[in-house]
């Protein structure tokens, strides 16, 4: 089969493309992809990597307020439609496959007018205006958060697949990440992570929260800050506490994230949908502090859902201290009983089949198109 992917601008868009990719390579040795993304996106870096074929088309996204740089959005949509379709009568798909971010618009836009099947992936629990507007259009809307399907009212076809990211994370080795980190396998290890480039709010929680740590003389604590903050975060650590805690372990990045995750016992982050896909594939316990400078505070309608089903407990930012952090890492990491609640309903919260369930949708898509 040939498919196209599409999906840019972060890596919460583009690592579920990657991740429908490499199952269907799984299952079909023989599928050839052509990803089209934009030409300013983390896309353009990170897809290339995969050995997979890259085209860019130029796109940006509307404002939400009356701009006439929406003008220009509008003419580059249309130009990018125009692209999207030479490329794609050039690739002959079988499905075409959009997992969020403006340069999906154009793309599976020109496929679904194109007559081939198509697919849009909804990662957050409130859906983007780029899914909204082209749900219409594909043959299939498949959303992340089960229960959500009602937010797309206009669409053919809705279902609940989960987050392809999940099938990732779920195959990982834990005594690779545990390797990794020079820790002894099975240590109590609690991951802090602002994400792939940091927060400054959470590393300043981490900069106070590491002065606490001693606490728990059995637990190690893995900061991870983002390469700007790094050596900042470093130094501030050291200057605060006199020299490094013995249990805490700065790293400015985690490149091989699945597996330190297969790895970690309690985690703390951001709740961006592919972060959570991860930990509930794994059943990890988690501190969610939502990012507050999203579009319709996404982050934490997500975070609330993982904290509705008893899965984590939510630290808003504006209430986000290192004292406030350390409190919830303790009591959760303190209780065996808690922990293993919050494991379990995290569980029952991961589809770790995901990227599967999606491959299938595309096959039988692509089949009752022929």
């Amino acid at each position: 089969m040939r498919i196209v992917l599409s999906g840019g601008g972060t890596g919460g868009h583009i690592y579920p493309a990657l991740a429908v990719a490499k199952q269907f390579s799984e299952e079909d040795p023989d599928a050839e992809f052509l990803y089209i993304g934009g030409t300013r996106g983390l896309e353009s870096k990170l897809v290339p990597k995969e050995n997979i074929r890259f085209e860019a088309i130029e796109i940006t996204g509307f404002r939400r307020k009356l701009s006439m740089d929406n003008v220009k959005t509008v003419l580059r949509f249309i130009k990018g439609v125009g692209r999207s379709k030479q490329l794609l009568k050039e690739f002959k798909p079988d499905a075409v496959i959009g997992t969020g971010g403006y340069v999906c618009g154009p793309v599976v836009y020109a496929a679904a007018k194109l007559g081939i099947p198509t697919i849009i992936h909804e990662q957050n629990a409130v859906p983007g205006l780029t899914n909204k507007f082209l749900s219409k259009y594909v043959s299939t809307v498949a959303v992340s958060f089960e229960g959500t399907e009602q937010a797309f009212p206009n669409a053919k076809h809705v279902m609940y697949t989960g987050n392809p990211r999940a099938t990732t994370v779920f195959k990982a080795d834990k005594e690779r990440g545990f390797a990794s980190l020079g820790l002894a396998p099975g240590s109590k290890m609690v991951l802090v992570a602002g994400g792939s480039r940091g927060a400054k709010a959470i590393n300043e929680a981490m900069i106070e929260m590491s002065l606490l740590t001693e606490k728990l003389p059995d637990v190690h604590f893995v900061y991870v800050t983002g390469e700007s903050y790094y050596e900042a975060t470093l130094q501030e650590i050291r200057r605060k506490a006199g020299r490094m805690p013995s249990r805490v372990h700065v790293l400015p990045y985690i490149h091989n994230m699945p597996e330190v995750l297969a790895a970690t016992t309690v985690i703390a982050g951001r709740s961006g949908a592919s972060f959570l896909a991860e930990i509930t594939s794994l059943g990890i316990p988690s501190i969610l502090i939502p990012s507050p400078n999203v579009t319709n505070n996404h982050q934490e309608k997500n975070a609330r859902s993982l904290e509705q089903a008893g899965a984590a407990s939510v630290i808003l930012e504006s209430a986000l201290s290192g004292q406030s952090l350390f409190a919830e890492v303790q009591r959760i990491v303190k209780d065996d009983y808690k922990r293993q609640e919050m494991a379990e309903a995290a569980r029952t919260m991961g589809k770790p089949d995901s990227a599967h369930v999606i491959v299938q949708q595309l096959r039988r898509l692509a089949a009752d198109q022929a």
